[in-house]
């Protein structure tokens, strides 16, 4: 009972500091809603849409005008500039005016209907590598219609019926079923990892930032009284009210992008609550750790941001870590956001049971009771140790 009561008088003394302190508003509260805001809404439309491409049409012919047309009919790429040669598009694409284009030869239409094979090409910028991926896409795809329409139109001129045309422009037929996000939307592929880890990197600079401000203004000997000298019960004290704050703000935006949004997800609630409560109880055992490690409010919260920078292209989101070199895949298991990323994937997004993610479980566990292992020294520092800025 003693130790709840001094839980209590903690966590009261740690509200103060932060209603106090305007950094905390801001990156509690006011810039992790910005993030959620910034991403959810820069892909609202799912798919990026009418990405500018060019066109050097030297043909010029009803064929090629045609070809022409289709392209800018395609949902994610609009035909903004025709060129005279292809030098003044690569210019174009070069300074980032499109992000591809489609080289069409004279002569293509001639050679089309001769059957002499004419060479069409396609130029795209893989500087952003969805937006080159999708216009490649588009402009393959487009070749590859208008050569099929040719070859169609010749063959029911030959009196082929429109099974044995089907049959030989495409052999083999595709059914696709894409699993969990039929729509291809990029919004619910990187808004559910880009702004977790975003909320991580504040919840990681925060406890160390708040523990570094006990030994700055020379509060640690106090901190530390309060607790009757149990480290325990500080920490517990001292993280309640930011991981309550934390906890709300995750949630409500889990409320957001599956109940105003609308992302699918096969989970069920309790696997999302779940999710969050680990996700917040990770982060700060993680930031209070390396705090314990270096007890220096500058040391620490660097190590803290290059951690969570990190995270990004090590949690296997952007880049899968199948393809990783074997030393980088054996440090993914270090960053948190790796381990709530495929919790989130397994159990939410695909609807697995629990048991198939058990070990990054017992990982993001791990991750909460890490500070156990420098509550000493963190002890040792609030009661010993100089600030040094």
């Amino acid at each position: 009972m003693r130790h709840l009561i001094n839980i209590w008088v903690i966590a009261k003394r740690e509200m103060k500091i932060l209603m106090k302190n305007p950094i905390y508003l801001c990156c509690m509260v006011v810039f992790p809603l910005l993030t959620m805001l910034f991403f959810t809404s820069m892909l609202d439309e799912g798919v990026p849409q009418d990405m500018p491409v060019g066109v050097v049409d030297l043909d010029n012919s009803s064929t090629s005008r045609a070809l022409v047309r289709r392209l800018d009919g395609f949902q994610t790429s609009r035909v903004v500039a025709h060129y005279a040669s292809v030098a003044e598009a690569r210019h174009a694409m070069q300074q980032n005016d499109i992000y591809g284009f489609l080289y069409i030869p004279k002569g293509t239409a001639d050679n089309l209907l001769s059957a002499r094979r004419p060479k069409v090409s396609y130029y795209y910028s893989n500087v952003s590598i969805a937006a080159g991926s999708l216009v490649m896409k588009d402009l393959k795809t487009i070749t590859t219609l208008g050569s099929a329409a040719v070859g169609q139109a010749t063959m029911r001129a030959r009196g082929f019926t429109p099974q044995q045309i089907q049959t030989f422009l495409q052999p083999i037929r595709i059914d696709l079923h894409q699993v969990a996000n039929p729509w291809s939307n990029y919004n619910m592929y990187l808004s559910t990892v880009f702004v977790p880890g975003v909320m991580m990197l504040f919840m990681f600079l925060i406890s160390a930032y708040s523990l570094g401000m006990e030994l700055k203004f020379s509060r640690g000997k106090e901190w530390v009284a309060k607790a009757d000298g149990n480290m325990l019960v500080a920490i517990l004290g001292k993280f309640l009210p930011q991981a309550m704050v934390f906890l709300v703000l995750i949630f409500f935006y889990e409320f957001y992008i599956y109940n105003v949004l609308h992302f699918a997800h096969v989970g069920s609630v309790w696997m999302i609550v779940l999710l969050a409560v680990l996700e917040v109880f990770a982060s700060i055992g993680f930031g209070v750790f390396i705090f314990g490690l270096m007890p220096s409010l500058r040391m620490s919260m660097s190590v803290c941001s290059l951690w969570g920078v990190l995270s990004f292209s090590l949690a296997g989101s952007a880049f899968p870590v199948m393809g990783m070199d074997s030393p980088i895949q054996a440090m993914t298991w270090l960053f948190p956001l790796r381990h709530y990323y495929m919790l989130y994937q397994i159990t939410v997004f695909n609807g697995y049971p629990l048991i198939d993610a058990w070990f990054h479980l017992v990982a993001l566990v791990a991750f909460t009771l890490m500070p156990w292992f420098v509550i000493r020294k963190i002890k040792n520092a609030m009661l010993t140790y100089v600030y040094i800025p």
